[in-house]
């Protein structure tokens, strides 16, 4: 599993630049365009909040915790729009104390260990992209995939009521995933090899599920599939919009970028960060079907 130093070196290192990019409540996962890409990436963001909110009854007062939060932007959705409470966790220092600063209870701590006596229970759950960081390609290799999703739908059981609904949004490699053997940071760029070398590099500690049927089936019998649908070509946009974003001129986001510089001169696995962010591995494992996007939502039964 990915440990707090691993989601921090992603994270926490690209904090202030994601957020002079995107904003002080920007979402880093994908947005929800149904087809139409005329819509901007705000609008299709608010589109994915107010699904994930519908398809979880959320409601004035109801008490929601937010997995692996991120720089809280449903949490922004929910308190604002929907008039309910929140508790969000993220393992990045740097995420928690953006969202401190802005006012949302957004505590440091890992999302698979939490118990109802932490915080009592909750009328809903939402993980935004955190399941992709919840094996590691030593747990995958150690055969112990399965039970890392099992778990961590026991700890859903034990903080949600009978009827009470879990949403999930997560990357999930696709029909053409390559043998973990032919990963090759030094393959020629657009590889599959390359592409795939790099996310290993992006998120370390972190080794995605085999298609959606391998959560599901951990969900059962303790939860029933709502829902799902793919949300792959909706993330390949959201990339396209990223990028722009990132690379839009502000003199003090580009004063971040050459700050970064000495990172870049003498870290190994930093200029391999970066590389991710020029090069995004994600949008070309999406193309080429090697990963896959998907929504789901369960329901405790």
């Amino acid at each position: 599993m990915a440990e707090k130093k691993d989601l921090d070196f992603t994270y926490t290192t690209i904090d202030k630049i994601f957020r002079l990019s995107m904003g002080q409540t920007g979402d880093y996962s994908g947005a929800k365009y149904d087809g139409d890409f005329t819509m901007s990436l705000e609008e299709a963001q608010k589109a994915k909040h107010k699904f994930i909110a519908d398809s979880l009854h959320i409601k004035k007062d109801s008490k929601v915790l937010d997995m692996a939060c991120g720089w809280a932007p449903f949490t922004n959705y929910i308190v604002k729009d929907r008039g309910a409470t929140s508790i969000g966790l993220t393992l990045s220092e740097g995420q928690a104390e953006a969202c401190q600063k802005n006012g949302y209870d957004v505590r440091v701590q890992d999302c698979r260990t939490v118990k109802p006596e932490d915080y009592g229970t909750f009328d809903a759950i939402v993980c935004i992209g955190g399941l992709e960081h919840f094996c590691s390609v030593e747990q995958w290799q150690a055969g112990k995939q399965e039970q890392v999703y099992a778990d961590f739908f026991q700890t859903l059981y034990d903080l949600l009521p009978v009827g009470g609904r879990f949403y999930m949004q997560t990357m999930v490699f696709s029909k053409n995933m390559i043998e973990f053997e032919d990963m090759d940071v030094n393959a020629p760029k657009g590889s599959a090899e390359r592409v795939m070398a790099l996310m290993v590099e992006e998120f370390p500690g972190s080794w995605l599920p085999y298609g959606p049927e391998m959560v599901i089936r951990n969900a059962e019998p303790k939860f029933k599939l709502i829902s799902q649908s793919s949300g792959r070509i909706d993330y390949i946009e959201t990339i396209k919009q990223w990028q722009k974003r990132f690379k839009k001129f502000s003199i003090r986001k580009y004063l971040l970028y050459l700050s970064l510089v000495p990172n870049y001169l003498f870290n190994k696995d930093f200029r391999h960060l970066l590389a991710t962010l020029n090069e995004s591995p994600n949008r070309v494992c999406f193309e080429k079907e090697i990963m896959d996007h998907y929504r789901l939502v369960f329901e405790k039964v």
